[in-house]
């Protein structure tokens, strides 16, 4: 038992520290994942929402913190019951989105890796029954250091990830795991490989035959079958390739413009999700660089999933020298953690990419 308590400690430990720094490193993404769970039609807890980004904070940190105070075996009896309690919850949340397919991506570790539904609830179970084995034999998790170096690494610890915290709130992720990071091209992000797998699916043909029903299951080929065909119903049985960037426009009037403004030498994109909820002072520092690219030969475009009535009144109040295109509020999310943000590409290469807080840090 002291063996596997020992083990099931370090593998524990580890992932939550892991699983928690992935997270902390981008918070706000993480606060996103948390907005569909307490959206309509999953948890229905809508009154949480704008306090998702607080929250995804505080859980990261606290899984990180856990998982450091369990490897060095601190306060034991509170760190264990504070797993068991967590892991039970996160077992709860992703089996309910894996058998009522509502969430089709955890966010157990960000960008970083992504997991299905059902093998986020399988490593749920699998770290359960470690934590269980924790539980059981608690008595068994010494401290490494003294009380009151242990005191002191749990603190330093805290310390460092309200920091980290801060620093990519105030900024963007340390590491960036999206498809659309500095160095990506968008439109091989976009592309699909012609030996890529295609998706597979099952059809199942209902007749009627001699009174009564009759269904046969094939996989496209219409069954030859004596009898009244009534419907079929389709199953997607295996998933095809889906490319990284796949639901990338550039809209308007209902047109897109993405193929062509991806060609352009010089493009910036000013990126703006929600303009009502963006950091609105700061589009007077965007007006004054967007000039200046334009005077250099840049075409600079706005891109929001906003109105155009909110649109048309930021480009009057800020005057800017710019007009706003229509894009996807998600993809805008995945795209870039600001609101608003600016991004430098060229030829669909994205070479610059800013929060605006670091507006300052652009070069032409």
């Amino acid at each position: 038992m002291k063996y596997l308590v020992w083990t099931s400690r370090i593998v524990v430990g580890a992932l939550f520290i892991i699983s928690g720094l992935i997270k902390l490193n981008d918070p706000v993404g993480f606060s996103f994942k948390l907005e569909e769970y307490f959206s309509q039609g999953v948890l229905d807890l809508p009154f949480l929402m704008p306090l998702a980004l607080a929250i995804s904070i505080f859980v990261v940190i606290v899984e990180v913190i856990l998982g450091v105070l369990l490897l060095i075996g601190f306060k034991p009896r509170f760190t264990v019951w504070s797993l068991l309690l967590m892991i039970v919850f996160f077992t709860f949340l992703t089996f309910y989105s894996a058998y009522f397919n509502k969430v089709t991506d955890c966010g157990c570790f960000g960008d970083a890796v992504k997991l299905t539904p059902w093998e986020s609830f399988t490593k749920d179970v699998i770290l359960l029954i470690l934590i269980l084995v924790l539980f059981f034999g608690r008595r068994f998790i010494t401290p490494l250091f003294s009380s009151k170096a242990n005191w002191m690494v749990g603190t330093v610890s805290l310390l460092l990830c309200a920091l980290f915290a801060n620093h990519v709130l105030n900024h963007l992720p340390t590491v960036d795991f999206r498809p659309y990071k500095i160095g990506a091209n968008i439109q091989q992000g976009m592309t699909v490989p012609d030996d890529a797998p295609q998706p597979l699916y099952e059809y199942a043909w209902r007749f009627k035959v001699d009174g009564k029903d009759k269904v046969v299951v094939t996989n496209g080929e219409y069954p030859s079958v004596d009898g009244e065909f009534i419907d079929v119903e389709t199953t997607e049985v295996q998933k095809g390739y889906e490319p990284p960037i796949h639901d990338f426009t550039i809209e308007r009037e209902g047109q897109d413009y993405a193929s062509e403004l991806l060609e352009e030498e010089k493009l910036v994109m000013v990126v703006a999700y929600d303009l009502f909820k963006s950091n609105q002072v700061s589009f007077e520092q965007i007006q004054q660089l967007t000039s200046k690219a334009i005077e250099k030969g840049y075409k600079v475009i706005g891109m929001s999933a906003s109105s155009n009535e909110l649109k048309e009144n930021i480009v009057k109040k800020y005057n800017l020298d710019f007009e706003f295109y229509f894009t996807d509020e998600t993809t805008l999310k995945t795209i870039v953690r600001s609101n608003p943000a600016v991004l430098v590409l060229e030829r669909g290469t994205i070479r610059q990419k800013v929060h605006y807080n670091d507006l300052d840090e652009l070069k032409f």
